[in-house]
């Protein structure tokens, strides 16, 4: 092994700078290049986008040494890895992930359970056409309270649905999304799916009317995923069961009368049942989970495919035109999440596992795939409940802990597990660790007491929005590249 180099005034170092994005490839006669050994991650990126170089002006870059990103200068890199001052590091350059910096956030009465965005970017947004107005941002956040609320930009609150007494939910909503513009869908212990048409109405007020109510599951529903396109939801029930929704009262067939409301009360009881919003039943109900299922996403290739999670540690395909299950994977630990990542070309996607263990699983479902688990993300200090993938790109997902926290997670960079994790497969560790703000100036505490995060969602254009036990949403948003 070489001896660890000296710290030496003006010390350079010769770097190779590769690439595997085709836009930002530079001459192979400038892909060498003496550069100082005090030099950091800021200093390399400057270097990158200067007129000799790339001359793209301002692209903030990463540096991948050996896999792993540059967070120290290059002289301590080679000090810390027993390398000396001649030795050629190749640094493979990708764009950055900015800093998500806090913003605001938006105070509610009780617990925060979900929250998404209605945005030009968004999937409601896209699947609104040309009915969405640009400008016209929403935030949707599901309260403990039994209330939904639509927020501007501003944090400013435009609409609150109505309460249980009303045509609303009659107890704490656990999930909820934008379909479209005008539409969106909520989930909770009521056991019940609502579905609902909003009115904007200018000047910062709206009205949610319910127009739909989904009986079926017979446990809280946890989780509600939509598609907008087709118009259908999927839920996942601590029941154990996966649910298959039209959010068309004429496409749905009727309900269970057994689960309806008032099916076991009196007749005088039963008067008082609002009645304004049609009550009709699933597509289908896969009682597929021996324990409660948490999660159901759609593929994003292919909306009749689907993928469930559950605390009996697997996860399964599903076919949603059978209502049948093609394929189960089982991991070693109840899994609390679930994400689908794209791949590049018509791969099928990875799928993003939040664990009761702490740790993100990355799964590969397709049935020919000689290794389950593809990687295993490390970071969090309590179970990891929900996990969302970056708006504009295949390789970054950001995930919400019962520890108080929301992490940003760049999976090109990877190292081998420990002996202490294992050893087997790869690991990625957290770039972005984002902390309650409400916790600022106060003692943190491992288990994430009194600021649990159990939802998030990641807008290109609006940030990154968690919401929590301390009763608020919270808004980051990478804003520009610092210097370290």
């Amino acid at each position: 092994m070489d001896e660890p180099m000296a710290d030496v005034p003006g010390a350079q170092v010769k770097v190779t700078f590769i690439t595997t994005e085709p836009d930002l490839q530079l001459p192979e006669g400038k892909r060498q290049l003496l550069v100082p050994a005090d030099i950091r991650r800021y200093g390399l990126s400057r270097v990158l986008n200067s007129e000799s170089m790339l001359d793209t002006g301002s692209i903030p870059f990463d540096f991948l040494v050996n896999g792993s990103f540059l967070r120290s200068s290059l002289e301590d890199y080679l000090t810390s890895n027993g390398l000396s001052l001649e030795t050629n590091l190749t640094l493979q350059y990708v764009r950055s992930l900015i800093p998500p910096v806090y913003e605001a956030s938006f105070e509610h009465d009780d617990w925060v359970s979900a929250v998404d965005v209605l945005s030009a970017s968004s999937p409601a947004g896209r699947w609104s056409g040309d009915n969405f107005q640009r400008g016209q941002d929403r935030i949707l956040s599901a309260s403990y309270d039994g209330l939904l609320r639509i927020w501007n930009a501003s944090g400013e609150v435009i609409t609150t649905s109505p309460s249980g007494s009303h045509g609303g939910h009659t107890a704490s909503i656990k999930a909820a999304k934008f379909l479209t513009s005008t539409q969106l869908a909520s989930a909770g212990m009521d056991r019940t799916v609502r579905v609902w048409k909003y009115t904007d109405m200018g000047h910062n007020s709206g009205e949610l009317k319910p127009t739909l109510e989904l009986y079926g599951h017979t446990g809280s529903i946890d989780s509600l995923e939509v598609d907008g396109a087709s118009k259908r939801i999927l839920t996942a029930s601590a029941d154990g069961s996966i649910g298959f929704w039209s959010t068309s009262k004429t496409s749905s067939p009727e309900a269970d009368a057994t689960l309806l409301p008032g099916a076991h009360t009196s007749k005088r009881r039963k008067l008082t049942t609002s009645l304004t919003a049609a009550q009709r039943g699933p597509l289908s109900l896969m009682q597929i989970h021996s324990a409660p299922a948490t999660a159901a996403v759609f593929d994003p290739r292919d909306r009749t495919v689907a993928y469930s999670a559950s605390q009996d540690h697997t996860v399964r395909t599903l076919d949603l035109t059978t209502g049948s299950v093609v394929n189960t994977l089982a991991t070693s630990h109840p899994l609390l999440s679930l994400c689908a990542l794209s791949r590049a070309g018509n791969s099928a996607p990875l799928l993003a596992a939040g664990t009761a263990a702490r740790h993100i699983t990355l799964l590969d479902p397709r049935a020919s795939a000689q290794t389950t688990s593809v990687m295993t993300l490390r970071g969090h200090t309590n179970k990891v409940v929900s996990i969302a993938a970056a708006p504009d790109n295949e390789y970054s997902l950001v995930s919400g802990s019962h520890d108080g926290t929301v992490r940003v997670w760049d999976l090109r960079s990877v190292r081998p597990a420990t002996k202490d994790e294992g050893g087997l497969g790869s690991v990625s560790e957290p770039v972005y660790v984002i902390e309650r703000e409400s916790r600022q100036g106060k003692k943190k505490t491992v288990a994430g007491e009194g600021c649990k995060v159990f939802g998030v969602v990641w807008d290109e254009g609006l940030g990154i929005f968690s919401a929590g036990e301390d009763k608020k949403v919270q808004v980051n948003r990478g804003r520009d590249v610092v210097p370290e």
